[in-house]
């Protein structure tokens, strides 16, 4: 972490008037958003393993997508995908998999705990449905056992900050929620997500020393302002 990273110079994002990219000429495509958690969780993996040069980004704009996008490239229409070997993968904490088994550089994967981070998995649809959840409601109120879930994780394994014991996926998968949730609530609900929660103020301390995911954060009043519009529109 103490080397001097260059920051990559991001592709704009295509629209509906944009052209398609070639399609399985061999060069291995992320179809991506800027500002989907789920993308992200693949924009990180990608980093970490130092596939840059490897995996090329397609940002897809979600709000004027190109008709193409569904039409040739993946059906589902959403993101992340990902082009490989004359195929287009999706679904994000599969393809973390995919690219960790099938490309160079460390694996986010690791052996130990593997039952235990098997578990975390499992829940992050969960985590993540009832922190959307809450912003129907007494949002400060209703996330809190969602936060205080990932509190708890995150003292089971003892001998380091992250959810096992070195940074994983299991970490990749919650970080996204996490970073929206908390910028969210500091600046509509002024509530701090960390207050009572040292694990949890670690954990994102430690991953924000982390190039590969500090490299895909978002600019938060652009966060700030999509959840207002999304998620907090007044009827």
């Amino acid at each position: 972490m103490a080397t001097t990273v260059v920051q990559e110079v991001l592709p704009p994002s295509l629209t509906s008037n944009s052209p398609q990219p070639p399609l399985f000429d061999g060069t291995t495509r992320l179809y991506t958003s800027y500002i989907c958690p789920f993308a992200q969780r693949v924009w990180i993996t990608r980093n970490y393993k130092g596939l840059q040069d490897k995996i090329k980004l397609v940002a897809i704009d979600l709000q004027n997508r190109p008709a193409w996008y569904k039409e040739k490239v993946y059906p589902e229409n959403k993101v992340p995908s990902l082009e490989h070997n004359g195929k287009v993968l999706g679904e994000s904490l599969d393809l973390i998999k995919y690219i960790d088994a099938n490309f160079e550089g460390p694996s986010l994967i690791p052996s130990g705990h593997a039952e235990y981070g098997e578990q975390l998995i499992a829940y992050v649809d969960t985590f993540t449905k009832d922190l959307f959840t809450s912003l129907k409601g007494d949002a400060v109120q209703l996330a809190s056992p969602a936060f205080d879930y990932l509190e708890n994780a995150l003292g089971k394994v003892d001998d380091g900050p992250f959810l096992l014991r070195q940074f994983s996926w299991v970490d990749v998968a919650y970080i996204p929620f996490v970073e929206r949730f908390q910028t969210v609530f500091a600046d509509v609900f002024k509530h701090d997500i960390t207050e009572g929660r040292p694990k949890l103020t670690t954990w994102i301390q430690e991953l924000n020393k982390i190039d590969a995911y500090t490299q895909t954060k978002n600019d938060p009043q652009e966060i700030i302002d999509l959840f207002k519009k999304r998620f907090l529109s007044q009827p």
